[in-house]
């Protein structure tokens, strides 16, 4: 019995050495693991501090493993998300740091502003009221209030204005909607449509470009500003967008149709100038005539393919062909001096200098700065003075840009006409 007693107390005796020797470990650890996790903050705050927002987000990260329920460091980690421009991701972080510590109201504050950027303004009511409920006298949490009720306004004359066509109306009520709700996707599809009904497309573009971010697989604005693109004559942004909403889904029926279309086009078009860097004018013109029969109805692109017709017929000195293309091109774009340009080009290669200095003194007054037209301009004057002398090239029956060939030929052809031994009697 005594020899049991003995050795159930060197085993109690064991058990306690363990427990204190474990206990220590465990204190050891903590500590350990509490060192690790301070130096992990420390560093993110020094990289945060210097701008280097990646690095710091790991050892954000990092501080959060070691220590889930600290509410401070996620508080801090939403810092680093917002300083990336990632507000979505430093939503969850706010709503985690509250639910750990709810009289916490600097994050409660940080959390109403987020939402009342996205334009959830319900939520961030209810943020502001419980800081004020807290804090009675909270300076920013009564302003974002003043803003809140600014934007539900404004927002809901906006859509007042838009059932009514009031267009105009309801771009400038959106205005302050988007100046305190600028990640509301909302508001700026809704300008966006009414930019469009007013016909000022480039508008509508800046409002939409934004919102492929701001909601999440947003095919639809994809689609629509590449369509906006192509009705503007700018095919390679177009092309570009479309591709933006098949990475999303390959399969998309309407990206995918529109793809096909601006996908031709715009191979069109850029091979006719990849012909004419290499001066194979008559390559570019069939391309660019394809071209018009690709796309027949929008008229940026017929309107750009006259005018790099008549460039091409001016250049391979097609000049009645030349002439008449580039006076349709010049009806239809009147304040283009590059149409002019080639026009004039063509009027010299026909002698016909007095429409070539019209032409290139019109050129000259739309881009005044291109030494090209005025150059040119010089040059058609010059030829206009010479010929009102006695024409020697009229005279052996070429033209002025005819080669040393042609007119050595064209003497020795008049010589041999008018040679005395052919007049004697």
């Amino acid at each position: 019995m005594d020899r049991e007693k003995r050795r159930l107390s060197g085993v109690l005796s064991s058990l306690s050495l363990f427990c204190v020797i474990l206990d220590l470990q465990l204190d050891g650890l903590l500590a350990a693991n509490h060192a690790e996790i301070e130096g992990h903050l420390e560093m993110g705050r020094k990289l945060l501090a210097a701008g280097q927002l990646a690095e710091a987000l790991s050892h954000y990260h990092a501080a959060v493993d070691g220590d889930p329920n600290n509410y401070l460091t996620y508080y801090k980690r939403a810092a680093v998300y917002l300083a990336m421009g990632k507000f979505r991701s430093a939503l969850p972080d706010l709503s985690r740091a509250i639910q750990l510590k709810p009289d916490f109201l600097a994050a409660r504050l940080q959390r109403g502003n987020i939402l009342l950027k996205q334009g959830d303004v319900q939520e961030a009511r209810e943020d502001f009221l419980s800081v004020l409920q807290s804090s009675p006298t909270n300076e920013e949490a009564q302003n974002q209030l003043e803003r809140l009720k600014e934007v539900e306004s404004s927002m809901g004359g906006a859509s007042e204005a838009y059932e009514r066509r009031d267009y105009y109306g309801a771009i400038a009520l959106l205005e302050k909607v988007i100046e305190f709700s600028p990640w509301d996707p909302s508001a700026r599809e809704l300008r966006a449509e009414c930019y469009l009904l007013v016909g000022e497309l480039s508008n509508a573009v800046q409002d939409l470009k934004p919102t492929t971010k701001l909601r999440n697989d947003n095919r639809a604005a994809f689609l629509k500003l590449s369509k906006l693109y192509y009705s503007m004559g700018e095919h390679g942004e177009s092309l570009s967008h479309v591709r933006e909403c098949l990475k999303l889904d390959q399969d998309d029926k309407d990206c995918f149709s529109h793809y096909k279309q601006v996908k031709k086009l715009s191979r069109q078009l850029d091979m006719a100038e990849e012909f004419i860097q290499e001066q194979r004018y008559e390559d570019a013109i069939e391309k660019y005539e394809a071209s018009i029969k690709t796309e027949p109805r929008v008229e940026e692109y017929s309107r750009r393919a006259k005018e790099r017709i008549c460039h091409c017929l001016s250049k391979s000195q097609r000049t009645e062909e030349a002439i008449s293309v580039c006076t349709e091109a010049h009806e239809r774009d009147p304040q283009n001096p590059l149409i002019l340009r080639d026009r004039a080009e063509a009027y010299i290669l026909n002698e016909e200098y007095e429409k070539a200095v019209e032409d290139f003194q019109q050129a000259k007054e739309l881009d005044g700065e291109n030494e090209e037209m005025k150059e040119g301009l010089e040059r058609a004057q010059k030829l206009l003075k010479q010929s009102k002398k006695r024409d020697y090239y009229k005279i052996l029956g070429v033209k002025r840009n005819a080669n040393k060939q042609e007119v050595i030929k064209a003497y020795r052809k008049l010589a041999q006409q008018w040679h005395p031994d052919n007049f004697q009697s």
